[in-house]
């Protein structure tokens, strides 16, 4: 884990997009960044979770937000996720594991009895002005899109 703090700086990322192209915090600098880690693309619950930001894309615009979902998969896995499931959301690919380790988000996780490396899935709420406003740790999938939205409604 690390010792990232509510108020304090959001750890910069520079990372390549599905669909082209990348994404750098500090370019953010003036919006609401609600960045969501999660363990892999196509599976039931990364499914729900990006469906449901997508759906309220408009809602997180109309805030002045812009949602960028985070996983080790790859660019080219990331493109066939978002048109297989018609998602309009930011998909970020950070295969070398940096930015998911500066947010603490890689650690232990087990199932079935057995331990293994994975993504927690965790959602960080960035204000305009690049500092932690959020964070949201096991997340549970259901309502988590509209409650983050609250969240970036109530934030400056």
């Amino acid at each position: 884990m690390t010792d990232l703090q509510l108020s304090g700086p959001a750890p910069e990322f520079a990372l390549p997009l599905g669909g082209g192209g990348s994404v750098n915090l500090s370019s953010l600098r003036g919006r609401k960044v609600v960045v969501y880690f999660y363990p892999k693309d196509d599976t039931p619950a990364c499914t729900t979770e990006a469906r449901d930001f997508t759906a309220l894309r408009p809602e997180f615009e109309k805030a002045g937000a812009v949602v960028i979902g985070v996983s080790p998969d790859s660019v080219k896995k990331h493109e066939r996720f978002a048109a297989k499931h018609n998602l309009g959301i930011h998909l970020a690919a950070d295969e070398a594991l940096d930015t998911l380790k500066a947010y603490g988000v890689w650690g232990e996780k087990s199932m079935y009895g057995r331990t293994y490396m994975g993504v927690i899935r965790s959602t960080f709420l960035i204000d305009t002005e690049g500092r932690i406003a959020r964070v949201w740790r096991d997340v549970k999938v259901k309502g988590h899109a509209e409650e983050v939205l609250a969240a970036v409604r109530e934030t400056t």
